[in-house]
């Protein structure tokens, strides 16, 4: 099976992308254990500063070590710059905020996924037009389920994703799985790197809600 299909596949499965972003490397890797052991198999680290690239190659080692299992990927990569020194590291995927074609055309290269963040229709087309198989709804507190129920069937067989203000409730996730999104991404809602406590509760209460929401909205 190709690395990009083996992705896809476990964050399908899972029905939601955890993500974060920490300066601290052993607080990041104990946050990647704890999501781990509660049953996530694909996560990503948001690249929103300068310790990234650090904490970013701790927590590789960390899954080569004690993760097997565990897909890995990148966030907000926006260059191929940031996108050349993340793959280098070992990142199984690439997601980003915007539609940048050459980052795509770099992911696809080294057969990794690569998930642009899209908020119109015209960049949904670019995106598909560089063969993005999974987009990002970002941010998807602005757009909301009704944005994708009114643009789905210009683009029939896209998996879409929201990131941005989805909530950790059951009428919130149940209105997007409604609207037709394959997985949801889910950031503060789910992790705040500064309060850890509760974190396994939270992410296993979270996959039963997701599991549940995809459910009774396909009932």
């Amino acid at each position: 099976m190709s690395k990009k299909k083996e992705v896809l596949d476990a964050i399908l499965k899972q029905g939601m992308l955890p993500l974060f972003f920490h300066t601290d490397v052993q607080e990041s890797i104990d946050i990647v254990k704890t999501l781990y052991a509660s049953g996530i198999r694909v996560f990503e680290f948001t690249n929103r500063g300068e310790e990234a690239k650090k904490v970013f190659k701790a927590l590789i080692d960390a899954r080569n070590e004690e993760m097997p299992e565990l897909q890995l990927g990148i966030g907000t990569i926006k260059t191929m710059s940031e996108a050349e020194k993340f793959i280098s590291l070992g990142a199984d995927f690439i997601v980003a905020p915007i539609v940048t074609p050459s980052v795509g055309d770099l992911a696809h290269s080294h057969d990794l996924l690569w998930i642009p963040g899209c908020m119109t229709p015209n960049e949904i087309a670019l995106a598909q037009q560089n063969k993005a198989a999974l987009i990002k709804l970002f941010p998807a507190n602005v757009l909301g389920p009704g944005f994708l129920s009114a643009i789905k069937e210009l683009f029939k067989g896209q998996l879409f994703i929201p990131t941005g203000g989805v909530d950790l409730e059951i009428e919130n996730l149940k209105s997007w799985f409604k609207a037709g999104v394959c997985a949801v991404g889910m950031g503060s809602k789910l992790i705040n790197p500064k309060q850890v406590d509760g974190l396994a509760e939270r992410t296993q209460q979270a996959l039963q809600l997701v599991a549940q929401a995809r459910a009774e909205s396909e009932g």
